[in-house]
């Protein structure tokens, strides 16, 4: 089955789609399948992660299921 990266805003363009599917295990593990770039992105200071609707304020011990579903929230501005 696997499990589902999922990108919002501006973090769409840099992965070059809305979501992607992934082997599932430990966050770092599935992070540094991905190309460098998109890593170091998805890893920014003022990114958000929840897990399967979520939010999580610490990504040290996520590891990913099978069925489960990682969304990467950049930083919003507006008025």
């Amino acid at each position: 089955m696997g499990a589902r990266l999922v990108f919002l805003g501006r973090l769409e363009d840099v992965a070059g789609a809305d979501a992607r599917d992934v082997a599932p295990g430990p966050l770092a593990d599935v992070l540094a399948r991905l190309e460098p770039t998109l890593a170091v992105e998805l890893l920014g200071e003022r990114v958000r992660m929840a897990l399967n609707g979520r939010l999580i304020a610490e990504t040290g011990g996520v590891v990913l299921g099978d069925g489960d579903e990682l969304a990467f929230l950049p930083p919003v501005s507006g008025g």
